[in-house]
């Protein structure tokens, strides 16, 4: 389906300089107000907190993993991965906009509960998108494609110009990445959802804003994935890879 590629790559494109332009006023002064916060912050309790995500994290990628259906798809074209992807992020979308409204309106305690619910549905999805398009999970290497996909989609401005270099040029770049900095994938993780989940901590109200979140949330992290596997694809169909995709 050669027009529905070149369709994908003018979607690319503009999806890249989304991705690399400067955040907004607000996003910036945010962004600074948290480093300012994290500053008073001891180092001690930064080192609790990286240690307590990335068990967490690695927790979530046994468990997806253990879930997820191996059976890549074959002989699809690009247009059917897309297509079996956005209805796969249609249920899971569900699911997020489901617990953030039940967690929302139970005011603090079920809401610091979400942190760990959201983070296991996001991790899941991001395991089925890997199946979707054809990559097998139990290799280590595309379970850290994955973490990065997922440190894209919730990252700094800054992060996400470094991150989407490594994604955009993965064949190179993976061979050269050991582990994932955890400090600065759980940093930046909170950072960019810390303001909106302490609304969500608020009785009543809160189920209005978890349930408005999640889905946002999952919107967002939905767009990166697609992306970041449809670059994936093209690059190896580019280089001659066999059955990437039919056309």
């Amino acid at each position: 389906m050669v027009d529905y590629t070149a369709k994908v790559q003018d979607e690319l494109v503009f999806w890249k300089k989304k991705m690399t332009r400067r955040s907004g006023i607000i996003s910036r002064a945010s962004k600074k107000a948290q480093i300012k916060v994290n500053g008073m912050i001891p180092e001690k309790v930064h080192k609790v907190m990286t240690e307590s995500i990335k068990n967490m994290v690695k927790a979530t990628l046994v468990g997806s993993n253990l879930t997820t259906k191996k059976q890549q798809a074959t002989g699809l074209s690009l247009y059917e991965r897309d297509e079996n992807f956005k209805e796969k992020l249609t249920t899971f979308r569900k699911t997020a906009v489901i617990e953030g409204a039940g967690t929302g309106a139970g005011g603090i305690m079920l809401g610091l509960a979400d942190f760990p619910l959201l983070l296991s549905i996001k991790m899941k999805f991001l395991f089925e998108a890997a199946a979707v398009y054809g990559f097998d999970t139990n290799e280590y290497e595309e379970r850290l494609f994955i973490l990065h996909v997922f440190h894209l989609a919730f990252s700094s401005e800054e992060t996400r110009k470094e991150t989407l270099h490594i994604i955009e040029n993965w064949e190179q770049q993976k061979h050269l990445i050991v582990d994932m900095d955890w400090q600065d994938f759980q940093q930046e993780y909170r950072d960019y959802i810390d303001l909106v989940k302490l609304f969500q901590l608020l009785p009543g109200f809160g189920a209005i804003v978890g349930a408005f979140a999640n889905y946002n949330l999952l919107d967002q992290l939905g767009e990166t994935a697609m992306n970041s596997y449809r670059l994936r694809l093209l690059q190896m169909k580019d280089g001659g890879t066999e059955d990437v995709f039919k056309e």
